[in-house]
Formats: structure tokens, C-alpha cells, sequence
């Protein structure tokens, strides 16, 4: 990358270019950001900054130009540039509302006292999970709705949208559950119960999941399992 110096630069970016349809929205964008230092994207709205983290992030392709996240290029490396950023990161670069970072971040800290060697294996799960535009979407949209009441429209929407979602990966599967980070018991219940009491609407939502045919959170479960043709439950691991 021929003008970048990526050892001592967290970010490098260099002509950067972005466009929806015909308008421009991020027009040649420079920029060089040292590691260990704090900077901010400053700007009237529709001046591009949240694109640009997107791009950053990984979660948008440019149209153009050249990025580099610790040394990592996001088209090339995007793997290894999602994992230098951490989950945290990622919902931070994503928009996601900072209450739900926090119950993110402070969900792993259990996890990692019990069975650190697990942590990268976890994490490298639920990075995989964060590069799906629908989830991604999932965690926006509940950020919006937080401060609403129980009846918001949008957490009904997001209900239908996520109820489907998960319908079709565990059909794709063949599972009767949709586990993403592979947590178990008592490990999954307790982030569970730390999401509940610090963010009600995620309690309510699961309620419209539940009439939906879904119970659960970290680990998503038919409410009515499908059964054998011996009419016993499917195999359950």
C-alpha cells in the first residue's frame, strides 16, 4: 500500500470513496490515526463519518481506496481486522446504542474467569455473528426501542423480523435451537438474567419471541421442539 506506514498506525486510510446511487458520500477520504492515541470524526450530518466507520469496520465495502486497521487490510484481512477491534469495538463502530455495548462487554467477564482458553473461541463466534447485516440490524433497531414502551411497534417488527430469521437458520441447520457463541449452561442463563435486568425492552422482546415459537436469548430454542417419527423429541446434543 504504497504511502502507508502501518507500524505505528492503528488507521490508515488513503482516497477513500463511497457512493449511493449518485451521491457521493464519502469523497476521497485521507486519514492516519496513530496507535495508542483517541480520535474522533467530527462533521454535520450526512457528511459521511458513520459510512466511514462502517467501512472501517468491515460491515460496508468501499467503492474505492485504500484501508488498513492494524496493519490489517479490511478487504483482504477482513477476519483479522474484526478480531483486532473485539466485539466492543465492533458494536461501537456499528452505532449500536452504548447501553447494550455494556451488557455485551460485561456478559464476557464471567465467561472469561470460568474458562479463559474459551475466550478467543467465543469471541471469534459472535465477530462472525456481528458481520451479518440482519443481526446487525437486530441490535440497531433494539437500541432505537429502548426507551420505548412495552407496545413500541418497532419491537413487534423486530420480533416478526428476527423470529423469522432464526426459523431459517435452524431450519438450514436442521437444529431445533440457534446457538451462536456456543455457551453453555450455567454460563448462557446468567448473561441471560444480566441482559433481562439491564435492559427491559430485550425481556419484552423475548416475550413476542415466545408467542412467536422461540424462547431463549443467548441460546435460541423452539418453544415446541419438532419430534421424531417414533414421537420422541429429536436428538438433542
Amino acid at each position: 500500500m504504497a504511502g502507508m506506514t502501518t507500524r505505528t498506525s492503528a488507521i490508515e486510510v488513503a482516497g477513500l470513496c463511497k457512493s449511493y446511487g449518485d451521491q457521493e458520500v464519502v469523497a476521497g477520504v485521507d486519514l492516519t490515526v496513530p496507535t495508542g492515541t483517541v480520535y474522533a470524526l467530527l462533521g454535520p450530518n450526512g457528511a459521511g463519518k458513520t459510512t466511514t466507520v462502517r467501512i472501517l469496520s468491515t460491515s460496508l465495502p468501499a467503492d474505492a481506496g485504500e484501508v488498513r486497521i492494524a496493519g490489517y487490510d479490511v478487504r483482504r484481512e477482513a477476519d483479522r481486522v474484526r478480531a483486532s477491534i473485539g466485539v466492543t469495538g465492533r458494536l461501537r463502530a456499528l452505532g449500536v446504542d452504548e447501553r447494550i455495548v455494556r451488557v455485551e462487554r460485561d456478559g464476557w467477564i464471567p465467561l472469561a474467569a470460568r474458562s479463559p482458553e474459551r475466550v478467543p473461541e467465543w469471541m471469534a463466534r459472535k465477530l462472525q455473528q456481528l458481520a451479518d447485516p440482519q443481526i446487525v440490524d437486530f441490535y440497531v433497531t433494539l437500541g432505537e426501542a429502548l426507551d420505548r414502551p412495552d407496545d413500541d411497534p418497532r419491537l413487534v417488527e423486530l420480533a416478526d423480523k428476527l423470529a423469522a430469521y432464526i426459523t431459517q437458520v435452524a431450519d438450514e441447520q436442521g437444529e431445533w435451537y440457534v446457538d451462536d457463541t456456543g455457551i453453555e449452561s450455567p454460563f448462557a442463563e446468567l448473561r441471560d438474567t444480566h441482559v433481562f435486568d439491564t435492559l427491559p425492552s430485550a425481556r419484552r422482546l423475548v416475550e413476542l419471541l415466545s408467542e412467536r415459537g422461540w424462547t431463549g436469548w443467548t441460546k435460541l430454542e423452539r418453544v415446541n421442539p419438532p419430534r421424531g417419527p417414533a414421537g420422541s423429541s429429536s436428538d438433542r446434543p
